[in-house]
Protein backbone atom coordinates (compact mmCIF):
# COMPACT_ATOMS: atom_id res chain seq x y z
CA UNK A 1 0.00 0.00 0.00
CA UNK A 2 1.03 3.64 -0.41
CA UNK A 3 2.03 5.34 2.17
CA UNK A 4 -0.26 8.91 1.57
CA UNK A 5 1.12 10.74 4.59
CA UNK A 6 4.74 10.30 3.11
CA UNK A 7 3.65 12.43 -0.02
CA UNK A 8 5.55 15.71 0.06
CA UNK A 9 3.06 18.41 0.70
CA UNK A 10 2.20 20.48 -1.87
CA UNK A 11 4.06 23.93 -2.93
CA UNK A 12 2.48 27.44 -2.54
CA UNK A 13 2.12 28.28 -5.37
CA UNK A 14 0.05 24.60 -6.32
CA UNK A 15 -2.04 25.65 -3.51
CA UNK A 16 -2.76 29.24 -4.36
CA UNK A 17 -5.65 29.98 -6.64
CA UNK A 18 -4.90 29.77 -10.43
CA UNK A 19 -5.59 33.30 -11.21
CA UNK A 20 -3.46 34.21 -8.22
CA UNK A 21 -0.51 32.45 -9.51
CA UNK A 22 -1.05 34.22 -12.97
CA UNK A 23 -1.31 37.80 -11.69
CA UNK A 24 1.60 37.32 -9.08
CA UNK A 25 4.08 38.35 -11.37
CA UNK A 26 2.81 41.34 -12.12
CA UNK A 27 1.36 42.44 -8.32
CA UNK A 28 5.18 41.50 -7.52
CA UNK A 29 6.86 43.91 -9.94
CA UNK A 30 4.33 46.38 -9.48
CA UNK A 31 5.45 46.41 -5.74
CA UNK A 32 8.56 46.35 -5.84
CA UNK A 33 8.25 49.46 -8.26
CA UNK A 34 6.04 51.16 -5.74
CA UNK A 35 8.40 50.32 -2.93
CA UNK A 36 11.59 51.95 -4.97
CA UNK A 37 9.67 55.15 -5.50
CA UNK A 38 8.91 55.58 -2.10
CA UNK A 39 12.37 54.50 -1.29
CA UNK A 40 13.74 57.40 -3.14
CA UNK A 41 11.32 59.69 -1.73
CA UNK A 42 12.13 59.34 1.82
CA UNK A 43 16.25 59.80 0.66
CA UNK A 44 15.33 62.44 -1.35
CA UNK A 45 13.08 64.18 0.92
CA UNK A 46 15.18 63.78 4.32
CA UNK A 47 18.26 65.46 2.77
CA UNK A 48 16.51 68.26 1.83
CA UNK A 49 14.97 68.31 5.50
CA UNK A 50 11.03 67.35 4.50
CA UNK A 51 9.31 64.24 5.35
CA UNK A 52 8.25 62.13 2.79
CA UNK A 53 5.05 61.58 4.52
CA UNK A 54 3.53 64.58 4.96
CA UNK A 55 4.55 65.04 0.87
CA UNK A 56 2.09 62.14 0.25
CA UNK A 57 -0.83 62.56 2.73
CA UNK A 58 -0.88 66.42 3.58
CA UNK A 59 -0.22 68.64 0.63
CA UNK A 60 -2.18 69.74 -2.31
CA UNK A 61 -5.53 67.83 -3.63
CA UNK A 62 -4.76 65.25 -0.28
CA UNK A 63 -5.25 68.25 1.97
CA UNK A 64 -9.12 69.19 0.44
CA UNK A 65 -9.86 65.11 0.53
CA UNK A 66 -9.17 65.22 4.37
CA UNK A 67 -10.89 68.43 5.13
CA UNK A 68 -14.26 67.43 3.71
CA UNK A 69 -13.54 63.88 5.60
CA UNK A 70 -13.07 65.78 9.14
CA UNK A 71 -15.61 68.85 8.81
CA UNK A 72 -18.21 67.94 5.82
CA UNK A 73 -18.53 69.91 2.50
CA UNK A 74 -18.95 73.32 2.90
CA UNK A 75 -15.98 74.67 3.41
CA UNK A 76 -13.98 77.34 0.63
CA UNK A 77 -10.94 79.42 0.13
CA UNK A 78 -11.55 83.30 -1.64
CA UNK A 79 -8.64 84.27 -3.25
CA UNK A 80 -7.55 88.38 -3.55
CA UNK A 81 -8.80 87.67 -7.40
CA UNK A 82 -11.97 86.78 -6.42
CA UNK A 83 -11.57 83.60 -7.20
CA UNK A 84 -13.79 80.64 -4.79
CA UNK A 85 -12.29 77.25 -4.07
CA UNK A 86 -14.92 74.86 -2.60
CA UNK A 87 -14.54 71.49 -1.53
CA UNK A 88 -17.24 70.89 -3.47
CA UNK A 89 -15.08 70.12 -6.61
CA UNK A 90 -14.28 67.39 -4.84
CA UNK A 91 -16.36 63.86 -5.30
CA UNK A 92 -17.04 61.95 -1.90
CA UNK A 93 -16.09 58.47 -2.04
CA UNK A 94 -12.69 58.93 -1.16
CA UNK A 95 -12.97 61.18 1.83
CA UNK A 96 -15.53 58.69 3.06
CA UNK A 97 -13.65 55.89 2.96
CA UNK A 98 -11.28 58.16 4.96
CA UNK A 99 -13.98 58.72 7.65
CA UNK A 100 -15.09 55.29 7.84
CA UNK A 101 -11.14 54.42 8.23
CA UNK A 102 -10.59 56.96 10.95
CA UNK A 103 -13.87 56.01 12.71
CA UNK A 104 -13.03 51.98 12.98
CA UNK A 105 -9.38 51.93 13.66
CA UNK A 106 -6.43 54.59 15.29
CA UNK A 107 -5.67 56.12 11.92
CA UNK A 108 -6.22 59.57 10.84
CA UNK A 109 -8.18 60.66 8.02
CA UNK A 110 -5.23 61.20 6.50
CA UNK A 111 -3.29 58.17 7.21
CA UNK A 112 -6.48 56.14 6.01
CA UNK A 113 -6.04 57.93 2.54
CA UNK A 114 -2.83 57.34 2.12
CA UNK A 115 -3.79 53.12 3.07
CA UNK A 116 -6.79 53.46 0.55
CA UNK A 117 -4.39 54.56 -2.12
CA UNK A 118 -1.86 51.73 -1.04
CA UNK A 119 -4.69 49.49 -1.53
CA UNK A 120 -6.25 50.54 -4.74
CA UNK A 121 -3.20 51.28 -6.40
CA UNK A 122 -2.64 47.20 -5.86
CA UNK A 123 -6.06 46.48 -6.76
CA UNK A 124 -5.81 48.84 -10.02
CA UNK A 125 -2.70 46.92 -10.88
CA UNK A 126 -4.72 43.43 -10.66
CA UNK A 127 -7.40 45.29 -12.90
CA UNK A 128 -5.09 46.74 -15.44
CA UNK A 129 -3.63 42.94 -15.65
CA UNK A 130 -7.50 41.45 -15.62
CA UNK A 131 -7.97 43.63 -19.05
CA UNK A 132 -4.79 43.18 -20.43
CA UNK A 133 -4.73 39.06 -19.71
CA UNK A 134 -8.38 39.17 -21.65
CA UNK A 135 -7.10 41.28 -24.66
CA UNK A 136 -3.80 40.11 -25.01
CA UNK A 137 -2.72 37.59 -22.70
CA UNK A 138 -0.96 37.33 -19.53
CA UNK A 139 3.08 38.49 -20.90
CA UNK A 140 1.03 41.77 -22.04
CA UNK A 141 -0.55 41.84 -19.11
CA UNK A 142 2.25 41.84 -16.89
CA UNK A 143 3.83 44.73 -19.05
CA UNK A 144 0.91 46.52 -18.93
CA UNK A 145 0.87 46.84 -15.34
CA UNK A 146 4.10 47.78 -14.77
CA UNK A 147 4.08 50.30 -17.64
CA UNK A 148 1.43 51.80 -15.78
CA UNK A 149 3.98 51.22 -12.34
CA UNK A 150 6.54 53.51 -14.39
CA UNK A 151 4.88 56.24 -15.54
CA UNK A 152 6.88 59.39 -14.57
CA UNK A 153 4.13 60.80 -12.71
CA UNK A 154 3.85 57.12 -11.08
CA UNK A 155 4.02 58.33 -7.11
CA UNK A 156 0.69 59.45 -7.64
CA UNK A 157 -0.57 56.10 -7.15
CA UNK A 158 0.81 55.88 -3.54
CA UNK A 159 -0.52 59.48 -2.78
CA UNK A 160 -3.92 60.31 -0.91
CA UNK A 161 -5.43 61.21 -4.17
CA UNK A 162 -8.25 59.43 -5.69
CA UNK A 163 -6.42 58.64 -9.35
CA UNK A 164 -5.84 54.68 -7.52
CA UNK A 165 -9.24 54.46 -6.30
CA UNK A 166 -10.88 55.58 -9.49
CA UNK A 167 -8.28 53.65 -11.74
CA UNK A 168 -9.42 50.45 -9.48
CA UNK A 169 -13.02 50.72 -9.80
CA UNK A 170 -12.72 51.36 -14.05
CA UNK A 171 -10.33 48.71 -14.39
CA UNK A 172 -12.86 46.18 -12.96
CA UNK A 173 -16.22 48.18 -14.30
CA UNK A 174 -14.02 47.65 -18.04
CA UNK A 175 -12.85 43.58 -17.19
CA UNK A 176 -16.91 43.10 -16.17
CA UNK A 177 -18.44 45.01 -19.49
CA UNK A 178 -15.74 42.55 -21.39
CA UNK A 179 -16.64 39.44 -19.45
CA UNK A 180 -20.63 40.28 -19.39
CA UNK A 181 -20.78 40.87 -15.92
CA UNK A 182 -23.80 43.47 -16.18
CA UNK A 183 -24.72 44.39 -12.81
CA UNK A 184 -21.14 44.23 -11.51
CA UNK A 185 -20.31 46.68 -14.03
CA UNK A 186 -23.08 49.38 -13.48
CA UNK A 187 -22.00 49.15 -9.67
CA UNK A 188 -18.52 49.63 -10.06
CA UNK A 189 -19.19 52.75 -12.83
CA UNK A 190 -21.41 54.04 -9.86
CA UNK A 191 -19.15 54.30 -7.33
CA UNK A 192 -16.33 55.58 -9.71
CA UNK A 193 -19.00 58.36 -10.55
CA UNK A 194 -18.54 59.20 -6.98
CA UNK A 195 -15.03 59.29 -7.40
CA UNK A 196 -13.75 62.04 -9.79
CA UNK A 197 -15.69 64.09 -12.48
CA UNK A 198 -13.93 61.67 -15.47
CA UNK A 199 -16.26 58.98 -14.14
CA UNK A 200 -18.25 59.82 -17.06
CA UNK A 201 -15.62 57.72 -19.03
CA UNK A 202 -16.74 55.20 -17.19
CA UNK A 203 -20.40 55.61 -17.38
CA UNK A 204 -19.53 55.83 -21.46
CA UNK A 205 -17.75 52.75 -21.75
CA UNK A 206 -20.38 50.66 -20.28
CA UNK A 207 -23.36 52.09 -22.47
CA UNK A 208 -21.23 51.55 -25.23
CA UNK A 209 -20.76 47.68 -24.11
CA UNK A 210 -24.31 47.59 -23.59
CA UNK A 211 -25.44 48.70 -26.74
CA UNK A 212 -22.82 47.41 -28.98
CA UNK A 213 -24.01 43.60 -27.08
CA UNK A 214 -27.81 44.82 -28.23
CA UNK A 215 -26.73 45.13 -31.52
CA UNK A 216 -24.90 42.11 -31.75
CA UNK A 217 -27.56 39.96 -30.51
CA UNK A 218 -30.08 41.79 -33.03
CA UNK A 219 -28.28 41.42 -35.97
CA UNK A 220 -27.56 37.62 -35.20
CA UNK A 221 -30.59 36.52 -33.52
CA UNK A 222 -32.05 33.13 -34.84
CA UNK A 223 -35.28 32.70 -36.34
CA UNK A 224 -38.81 32.94 -34.96
CA UNK A 225 -38.95 28.85 -33.88
CA UNK A 226 -35.45 28.83 -32.81
CA UNK A 227 -35.63 31.53 -30.80
CA UNK A 228 -38.47 30.26 -28.91
CA UNK A 229 -36.20 27.26 -28.23
CA UNK A 230 -33.55 29.29 -26.84
CA UNK A 231 -35.25 31.09 -24.54
CA UNK A 232 -37.30 27.98 -22.95
CA UNK A 233 -35.41 27.78 -19.59
CA UNK A 234 -33.17 25.23 -19.37
CA UNK A 235 -34.67 22.16 -16.87
CA UNK A 236 -30.94 21.29 -15.66
CA UNK A 237 -30.07 25.19 -14.83
CA UNK A 238 -27.96 25.63 -17.81
CA UNK A 239 -26.96 28.94 -19.45
CA UNK A 240 -29.72 31.69 -18.48
CA UNK A 241 -32.00 32.51 -21.05
CA UNK A 242 -31.28 35.74 -23.48
CA UNK A 243 -34.01 37.68 -21.90
CA UNK A 244 -32.42 37.88 -18.51
CA UNK A 245 -28.87 38.86 -19.39
CA UNK A 246 -30.61 41.29 -21.44
CA UNK A 247 -32.45 42.67 -18.13
CA UNK A 248 -29.04 42.43 -16.53
CA UNK A 249 -27.62 44.52 -18.66
CA UNK A 250 -30.04 47.04 -19.16
CA UNK A 251 -30.05 47.15 -15.02
CA UNK A 252 -25.78 47.39 -15.08
CA UNK A 253 -26.64 50.76 -17.67
CA UNK A 254 -29.13 52.41 -15.44
CA UNK A 255 -26.78 51.84 -12.05
CA UNK A 256 -23.94 53.18 -14.41
CA UNK A 257 -24.51 56.73 -14.24
CA UNK A 258 -26.37 57.38 -11.06
CA UNK A 259 -23.24 58.11 -8.74
CA UNK A 260 -21.75 60.97 -11.08
CA UNK A 261 -25.21 62.09 -11.87
CA UNK A 262 -26.36 61.93 -7.95
CA UNK A 263 -23.66 64.49 -6.79
CA UNK A 264 -24.01 66.46 -9.04
CA UNK A 265 -27.64 66.99 -8.52
CA UNK A 266 -26.68 67.40 -4.93
CA UNK A 267 -24.39 70.06 -5.40
CA UNK A 268 -26.76 72.08 -7.75
CA UNK A 269 -29.19 71.30 -4.73
CA UNK A 270 -26.80 72.22 -2.01
CA UNK A 271 -25.73 75.65 -4.36
CA UNK A 272 -28.82 76.48 -4.93
CA UNK A 273 -27.95 77.03 -8.92
CA UNK A 274 -29.73 73.66 -9.99
CA UNK A 275 -28.04 71.01 -12.22
CA UNK A 276 -25.36 73.12 -13.62
CA UNK A 277 -24.32 74.36 -9.93
CA UNK A 278 -21.21 71.98 -10.88
CA UNK A 279 -20.41 73.87 -13.40
CA UNK A 280 -19.77 77.41 -11.47
CA UNK A 281 -17.71 75.62 -8.25
CA UNK A 282 -15.58 74.46 -11.04
CA UNK A 283 -15.20 77.61 -12.67
CA UNK A 284 -14.77 78.93 -9.02
CA UNK A 285 -11.38 76.85 -9.85
CA UNK A 286 -11.19 78.05 -13.46
CA UNK A 287 -11.65 75.00 -14.46
CA UNK A 288 -13.97 73.78 -17.19
CA UNK A 289 -13.76 71.76 -20.73
CA UNK A 290 -12.93 74.53 -23.51
CA UNK A 291 -11.67 72.13 -26.24
CA UNK A 292 -8.31 72.61 -25.70
CA UNK A 293 -8.14 76.13 -26.34
CA UNK A 294 -6.54 77.20 -23.17
CA UNK A 295 -3.83 74.03 -23.00
CA UNK A 296 -2.97 75.51 -26.71
CA UNK A 297 -2.95 78.97 -25.70
CA UNK A 298 -0.74 77.69 -22.86
CA UNK A 299 1.69 75.72 -25.05
CA UNK A 300 1.89 78.51 -27.84
CA UNK A 301 2.94 80.66 -25.00
CA UNK A 302 6.11 78.57 -24.08
CA UNK A 303 7.71 79.84 -27.48
CA UNK A 304 8.91 83.29 -26.47
CA UNK A 305 12.27 82.25 -25.53
CA UNK A 306 14.64 79.30 -26.05
CA UNK A 307 14.47 77.76 -23.06
CA UNK A 308 10.87 77.83 -22.56
CA UNK A 309 10.51 76.79 -25.95
CA UNK A 310 12.45 73.57 -25.28
CA UNK A 311 9.65 72.89 -22.68
CA UNK A 312 6.99 73.66 -25.47
CA UNK A 313 8.58 71.48 -27.73
CA UNK A 314 8.47 68.57 -24.98
CA UNK A 315 4.68 69.34 -24.53
CA UNK A 316 3.71 69.24 -28.02
CA UNK A 317 5.50 65.84 -28.34
CA UNK A 318 3.99 64.47 -24.99
CA UNK A 319 0.20 65.43 -26.72
CA UNK A 320 2.11 63.95 -29.82
CA UNK A 321 2.37 60.63 -28.20
CA UNK A 322 -0.71 60.17 -26.66
CA UNK A 323 -2.41 60.86 -29.74
CA UNK A 324 -0.38 58.35 -31.60
CA UNK A 325 -1.06 55.36 -28.73
CA UNK A 326 -4.81 56.01 -28.92
CA UNK A 327 -5.02 55.79 -32.84
CA UNK A 328 -2.58 52.61 -32.48
CA UNK A 329 -5.07 51.16 -30.01
CA UNK A 330 -7.68 51.56 -32.66
CA UNK A 331 -5.72 49.84 -35.20
CA UNK A 332 -4.97 46.78 -32.94
CA UNK A 333 -8.69 46.35 -32.79
CA UNK A 334 -9.18 47.16 -29.41
CA UNK A 335 -12.50 46.53 -27.54
CA UNK A 336 -14.63 49.30 -28.22
CA UNK A 337 -15.44 49.95 -24.01
CA UNK A 338 -12.05 50.58 -23.63
CA UNK A 339 -11.51 52.87 -27.01
CA UNK A 340 -14.72 54.87 -25.31
CA UNK A 341 -13.02 54.85 -21.89
CA UNK A 342 -9.54 55.77 -23.18
CA UNK A 343 -11.07 58.48 -25.11
CA UNK A 344 -13.34 60.23 -22.92
CA UNK A 345 -10.12 60.14 -20.04
CA UNK A 346 -8.07 61.60 -22.85
CA UNK A 347 -10.22 64.13 -24.08
CA UNK A 348 -11.18 65.41 -20.66
CA UNK A 349 -7.44 65.74 -19.72
CA UNK A 350 -6.52 67.72 -22.87
CA UNK A 351 -9.05 69.78 -23.17
CA UNK A 352 -9.60 70.90 -19.22
CA UNK A 353 -9.34 74.70 -19.36
CA UNK A 354 -6.59 75.19 -16.37
CA UNK A 355 -4.05 73.02 -14.13
CA UNK A 356 -2.19 72.45 -17.28
CA UNK A 357 0.85 71.07 -15.27
CA UNK A 358 -1.76 67.96 -13.72
CA UNK A 359 -2.33 66.58 -17.29
CA UNK A 360 0.44 63.98 -17.12
CA UNK A 361 -1.55 63.38 -13.34
CA UNK A 362 -5.13 63.22 -15.40
CA UNK A 363 -4.45 61.19 -18.03
CA UNK A 364 -2.71 58.31 -15.40
CA UNK A 365 -6.46 56.41 -15.22
CA UNK A 366 -6.44 56.12 -18.83
CA UNK A 367 -4.50 52.75 -19.28
CA UNK A 368 -5.75 51.37 -22.73
CA UNK A 369 -3.30 53.65 -23.86
CA UNK A 370 -0.46 51.48 -22.43
CA UNK A 371 -1.99 48.21 -23.88
CA UNK A 372 0.56 48.78 -27.90
CA UNK A 373 3.61 49.50 -25.68
CA UNK A 374 3.08 46.35 -23.24
CA UNK A 375 2.28 44.11 -26.72
CA UNK A 376 5.49 45.17 -27.74
CA UNK A 377 7.27 44.73 -24.59
CA UNK A 378 5.61 41.20 -24.70
CA UNK A 379 7.17 40.22 -27.74
CA UNK A 380 10.68 40.73 -27.18
CA UNK A 381 13.03 38.59 -24.60
CA UNK A 382 11.69 39.00 -20.94
CA UNK A 383 15.66 39.99 -20.16
CA UNK A 384 15.67 43.18 -22.59
CA UNK A 385 12.12 44.06 -21.43
CA UNK A 386 12.98 43.68 -18.00
CA UNK A 387 16.05 45.46 -18.58
CA UNK A 388 14.33 48.51 -20.04
CA UNK A 389 11.50 48.42 -17.44
CA UNK A 390 13.74 48.40 -14.99
CA UNK A 391 15.50 51.64 -16.33
CA UNK A 392 12.59 53.30 -16.32
CA UNK A 393 11.22 52.47 -13.04
CA UNK A 394 14.81 54.34 -11.45
CA UNK A 395 14.23 57.63 -13.70
CA UNK A 396 10.03 57.45 -12.87
CA UNK A 397 11.45 57.26 -8.97
CA UNK A 398 14.42 60.08 -9.22
CA UNK A 399 11.63 61.71 -11.18
CA UNK A 400 8.87 61.61 -8.38
CA UNK A 401 11.19 62.66 -5.69
CA UNK A 402 11.93 65.27 -7.31
CA UNK A 403 8.84 66.15 -8.55
CA UNK A 404 7.03 66.13 -4.82
CA UNK A 405 9.74 68.32 -2.90
CA UNK A 406 9.41 70.79 -5.97
CA UNK A 407 6.55 72.05 -7.52
CA UNK A 408 4.40 68.71 -7.00
CA UNK A 409 1.14 67.82 -8.45
CA UNK A 410 -1.51 70.80 -8.34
Amino acid sequence: MTDLSARPAPRLSQRLDPRVRRVAPALLGYAAVRALGLLTLALWSAARDKTAYTLLTARWDSLWYTRVAELGYGYEVRLPNGDVHSNLAFFPLLPWLERLGAAISPLSAADAGFLVAVLASLAAAWGIFAVAEHVYGSRAAVCAVLLWAVLPVGIVQSMAYSESLFTALAAWSLYAVLTGRWLTAGSLALLAGLTRPVGLAVVAAVWAGGIASFVRERSSAPTDGAQNAVRAPSPVGGTPPPRASATRRALGMLLAPLGAAGYVLWVGHDTGKGPLGYLDVQAGWRNGFDGGHAFARFVADKFTSIPSALAGLALIAGVGLVVWLYVVCVRQGQPLPLLVYAGVVTALALCASSYFGSKPRLLMPAFPLLLPLALALARVRTRRSASVLALIAVASAVYGAFWLNGSGPP
